[in-house]
């Protein structure tokens, strides 16, 4: 590695937004050919710090530098014309367009007649989706990809540009082990070829497994560049939150006799295919129920189903027994189910409401918010505020902010906070830490271990093997559509569970 020169130089970045100062003098440098991690609790300012290098802000302070000289980057095309590519944590894709026209977007190859030359464009993909095994169909439309599928379009659109400096914020957020691992190979083999990368991540395992060096933010600041080879995870988590964080759960016995939820021979069509096939399951109260499979088997449909998003073909749906399967997603909350759901700016939040009103969004008919059709603004309020701070939402203006203006993380632990707060009987949790710094990680893990405890049932559905292997009494595998095999936590591994969620073994439920 040439260390006579930095390929990337920040130096001094400061940006605010209104009274909120998300980078505060922050310096980072990066020598060519490094993989260098970006560590930092949600809302720490890694995201702006990435977005001021892609040209999505411009700094208030500060300067950049490539190869040793001063850069002026105003926009995304000025990063473009630098090399510089990203990979966003929220997809930057248009939902009713094919992923051939995502990929070449802003820089179609145009022949005779100004006609888009899609030939050349499909020869140049086709390379490099053979030469980094990210298999897609490119006449596919994005709203009909899986959320895992949809990430690698993002990566796709960054190999197209024939970037040499890539920034991937939060790569792994929605992969399955198996595709992080190749993931992790695929950043290996860009840097042997000459690029640079900048990691977005909060799972200190990837850092360790693939960065050469971390530089650690908190609130703003930089608080630290280390050595990968010379830290511990728990040395970089500590200094991330600035206390003490611990990686264990404190799970406690309790004993689940009572069913709360059944579903009986579930069918679900996705167009005319039957996506899940005469699926059956049950969850006992003070019971986690984790569903482990590789995404894209039916995970997304099943939860749809339950909750009353998506038609029921055959089977029942039944919630304290009673059967729930025609109920509409207003009158199955009503009846005691909370929803954490894997997309949480489609169908978490709104993104263009302020925090306090998505807080509150499926209860603002109820006499505790509205009064003869007025809402109640000081109750909203006072309700928000109580939720901010027991859950550590962090946002400019508190209550007020913007849904859209948070960080990824803080909308999560918004979701989070709205669903766990409000009287249920069963929570559907789905990739409940997705994009989640470790220390909300634990807090989030000890909320779902509470609820557990409180006598209510849990359905996890998680592409995080560790967090399904933590938390679950009882673990079921999906493979295409169906319940192929049930395992006792402390008595299967991970690679077990491995061969299930291929499709290599199957066993009795």
């Amino acid at each position: 590695m040439n260390k006579q020169t930095y390929k990337i130089e920040m130096l001094n970045i400061t940006k605010r937004f209104g009274t909120l100062t998300a980078n505060d003098h922050v310096t980072l440098q990066v020598y060519p050919q490094e993989i260098h991690a970006i560590l930092g609790e949600n809302g720490a300012g890694k995201s702006t710090l990435m977005s001021i290098l892609f040209g999505l802000y411009v700094p208030d302070e500060g300067e950049i530098k490539i190869d040793g000289s001063k850069v002026d980057i105003h926009n995304p095309n000025d990063a473009n014309a630098l090399n510089i590519g990203m990979v966003h944590q929220h997809f930057k894709l248009v939902e009713t367009f094919s992923v051939l026209d995502n990929i070449i977007l802003g820089v179609e190859d145009t022949g005779r007649f100004n006609r888009i030359n899609y030939a050349h464009a499909k020869e140049k993909l086709i390379k490099i989706i053979d030469a980094y095994h990210l298999n897609l169909d490119l006449d596919t439309r994005i709203k009909d990809l899986t959320v895992g599928q949809q990430q690698r379009v993002e990566i796709l659109k960054m190999l197209y540009r024939d970037a040499d400096i890539l920034i991937f914020d939060e790569p792994t957020a929605v992969l399955t082990p198996q595709e992080i691992e190749e993931l992790m190979n695929i950043m290996r083999n860009f840097v042997k070829e000459g690029k640079t990368i900048i990691l977005i991540t909060h799972k200190l395992n990837e850092i360790k497994a693939v960065a050469n060096r971390v530089t650690i933010l908190r609130r703003g600041q930089q608080v630290g560049v280390h050595d990968v080879s010379k830290v511990s995870t728990q040395d970089m988590a500590d200094l991330m939150v600035g206390r003490n964080v611990s990686f264990e759960v404190d799970k406690k016995s309790v004993q689940a006799t009572e069913k709360v939820f059944e579903v009986k021979e579930l069918t679900v069509l996705k167009g005319t295919q039957e996506v899940i096939k005469k699926l059956s399951l049950d969850v006992y109260k003070g019971e986690i129920v984790g569903i482990a499979g590789i995404d894209g088997n039916g995970q997304t449909e099943c939860v749809y189903a339950l909750t009353g998003m998506l038609p029921v073909k055959e089977g029942q749906v039944i919630l304290n027994g009673e059967d729930i399967t025609k109920d509409s997603i207003r009158t199955r909350y009503e009846k005691g189910i909370s929803h954490i759901p894997e997309d949480r700016q489609k169908y978490g939040v709104v993104l263009d409401f302020d925090l306090q009103s998505n807080l509150m969004i499926q209860e603002y008919y109820k006499h505790e918010f509205q009064n003869k059709n007025f809402l109640k603004k000081d109750k909203i309020k006072t309700h928000a505020d109580a939720l901010i701070e027991q859950f550590d939402i962090r946002s400019e203006q508190g209550a007020t902010t913007t849904v859209r203006s948070m960080s990824g993380g803080n909308q999560q632990k918004a979701i989070v906070a709205r669903e766990m707060s409000k009287t249920h009987d069963l929570m559907i949790a789905v990739q409940p830490t997705r994009g989640l710094d470790v220390g909300a990680i634990e807090y989030i893990h000890g909320q779902l271990l509470k609820t557990r405890e409180t006598n209510k049932g849990v359905l996890l559905f998680s592409l995080e093997l560790d967090e399904i292997m933590k938390l679950s009494d009882r673990i079921l595998v999906m493979y295409e559509g169906e319940i192929v095999g049930s395992f006792n936590p402390k008595t299967t591994t991970q690679q077990e569970l491995g061969l299930y969620m291929s499709g290599a073994k199957r066993g009795h439920v």
